[in-house]
């Protein structure tokens, strides 16, 4: 074997191994779970959530709601783009890693313009979107050389990922309003490209165990903004006694919605995906994927409102918008969870109802002129109910999950 060059060795010494640089292989292997470089990766998310969120506080409105639902879906398709391809093509050499990291550098970029992405960040946010398009296309690109079994999907993603970058390019010469719509189109392009791969006839399946692993890791660092919410709230308030049980019962809330997805929606999710198998025509694919849309916004939103309602807790009734946020967002939630369940299985004698017939109440006491500690309460009963209810039907055997 001829001696391997300076730079090779180089190469192999930061990998830690002796193949730092190999082609890309559909991963297809059991048990396999994110890889450390994966979760780095989405430390730069928790950031992008973070700014979104203290932006919508900023700007508590019907208006300030809609651009951060958009901006969030721009950013969450970002994740969702990356995590496809690992899902299928991770094989963690060298060329894979620096791609990644590249891409890891684009997302901070987001973090550090998100919150005025629509104003004076208008240019590094969409340049930052450009680039994360462009490291998906030289992904795809040396996975369409590389291997050949996969090319059906591949160009269909590499058309969907050139699609995007070009339309983020021009919306940087448009002028505004039309520059939004063109944002929109650009995701919708890209969002078509996952359908059509799901109903290739190219035996190219996503990995069913990474792949709810890897969404349950975005749900864990949207709910750290419950979280981080409740301390900056409590802070904000300066530990005043009417923030104290607002605080506290928030902590309770933001838990209990934990419980209630790691044990009862992700977790019959997960069976769910086991049971339709590694099919590209399994639709449950699709619904599981963008599912999580609705549902990871509803979180990150109640997040925002929770840092609002400590705060505002010695004022006496919540204002609107705060109830509508965080009531609103538990409602959503909810919704979401039960509805996904039941358009993953197609038979809706099979539906999670339990969560659906809660978001109606938590609905209704996002309309409600309340104080703060009574809403959150009833939220904090009402997602605690859930979770009890969940679990009663797991035990029995009338709801099956599987660990996430």
């Amino acid at each position: 074997m001829a001696e391997q060059g300076p730079v090779r060795r180089l190469l192999d010494g930061l990998t830690g191994r002796g193949d730092s640089v190999r082609p890309p292989q559909l991963r297809t292997d059991d048990n396999r779970s994110a890889s450390r470089l994966e979760l780095f990766f989405d430390l730069a998310f928790v950031l992008v959530v973070a700014e979104l969120a203290i932006a919508l506080r900023e700007d508590v409105t019907p208006h300030g709601f809609l651009v951060f639902g958009g901006l969030f879906a721009t950013v969450w398709w970002s994740w969702v783009s990356s995590t496809l391809y690992a899902n299928r093509f991770d094989h963690d050499d060298v060329v894979y890693r620096l791609y990644k990291l590249g891409s890891m550098a684009a997302v901070v970029g987001l973090a550090a313009s998100a919150s005025e992405a629509t104003k004076e960040r208008f240019v590094p946010f969409v340049l930052c979107h450009v680039a994360l398009r462009v490291m998906l296309l030289l992904q795809y690109r040396r996975a369409h050389r590389h291997v050949p079994e996969a090319r059906p999907i591949t160009r269909l993603y590499l058309l969907g990922a050139g699609a995007g970058a070009v339309l983020w390019a021009v919306s940087l010469a448009v002028p505004r309003p039309a520059a939004y719509a063109l944002w929109a189109a650009a995701v919708l392009a890209e969002a078509l490209v996952p359908l059509l791969a799901t109903r290739s006839r190219a035996d190219v399946p996503l990995h069913v165990e990474h792949l709810p692993e890897r969404f349950a890791l975005f749900v864990i660092l949207v709910l750290g903004e419950p979280v981080a919410a409740i301390a900056h709230g409590l802070y904000d308030a300066e530990w005043s006694g009417a923030a104290l049980p607002v605080a506290a019962l928030g902590f309770v809330l933001a838990a209990a919605l934990w419980w209630s997805y790691f044990d009862l929606a992700g977790a019959r999710a997960k069976k769910l995906l086991d049971e339709a198998g590694e099919s590209n025509g399994a639709h449950s694919h699709d619904v599981y994927v963008f599912g999580h849309l609705p549902l990871t916004l509803a979180l990150a939103t109640v997040g925002a409102g929770l840092e609002l309602a400590v705060v505002e807790a010695g004022a006496g009734e919540v204002p609107a918008g705060t109830r509508l946020l965080v009531a609103g967002g538990v409602a959503v939630y909810l919704a979401s969870a039960s509805l996904t369940a039941s358009a993953m299985t197609g038979d809706s004698r099979r539906g999670w109802w339990w969560p659906l017939l809660a978001a109606v109440v938590a609905a209704l006491d996002a309309l409600l002129e309340l104080p703060a500690v009574v809403v959150i309460g009833t939220l904090a009963a009402l997602v605690g109910l859930v979770v009890v209810a969940g679990s009663v039907q797991r035990s029995s055997g009338d709801l099956e999950t599987e660990e996430v």
